[in-house]
């Protein structure tokens, strides 16, 4: 059985990965999240309340995993070389981590390129944390999804390099492809892939 850690799992991605994971597959899930107390567990799921930034905590998430999944807010370059080092320290090696579109400026005119880096610095600590990720020896997918939304499953991926192919996407669809990449750990690997709705 894979085991994996949503760490930020009381957001809105990392629920929607948790619940996406718990229903549609059998891997047993570690819950880490400030808050972790506000989470109803299953016998395939351990709720671990727990600080990014702490190594100690970390260090006892990362135990027997097999697949991490970060969906966070905030300073994010920090929190990747604190996932990084964990992740090293513990020889866990997938790493699935959610960033932003706009990131690599790869959004054009026609979906509104105002949300690229080069203008809104507000995506500084996204690039960051890829550039913190790509330079590490895991097993990595950076995920950039679009404006997140309710809404089925229905996207297309654009992979690192190529256009970004819309402006908006669901959180469902983001919970899928998690689940994809969970699933085969092959799938986009050493990747940074843009998700969108199709």
């Amino acid at each position: 059985m894979t085991n994996v850690l949503i760490i930020g799992a009381t957001g809105t991605l990392g629920n929607a990965a948790h619940q996406t994971l718990l229903n549609e597959t059998d891997v047993k899930l570690t819950l880490f999240a400030r808050s972790a107390d506000r989470l109803t567990t299953s016998d395939r799921e351990t709720a671990m309340a727990g600080n990014v930034t702490s190594d100690v905590d970390l260090d006892q998430a990362m135990q027997g995993q097999d697949v991490v999944f970060a969906a966070l807010s905030g300073n994010l370059g920090n929190f990747a070389k604190k996932i990084v080092a964990a992740m090293d320290r513990n020889q866990v090696s997938r790493l699935l981590f959610i960033t932003s579109m706009g990131i690599y400026d790869e959004i054009p005119a026609s979906v509104g390129a105002s949300g690229n880096l080069s203008s809104n610095p507000m995506l500084r600590s996204y690039r960051e944390a890829a550039d913190v990720i790509e330079a590490s020896d895991l097993n990595y997918t950076i995920i950039r999804p679009g404006w997140f939304t309710g809404g089925s499953v229905n996207y297309e991926v654009t992979r690192k390099g190529e256009p970004f192919g819309g402006h908006d996407v669901s959180a469902s669809s983001i919970a899928d492809l998690v689940k994809r990449l969970v699933e085969d750990d092959t799938l986009y690997s050493h990747d940074s892939v843009g998700i969108n709705t199709k």
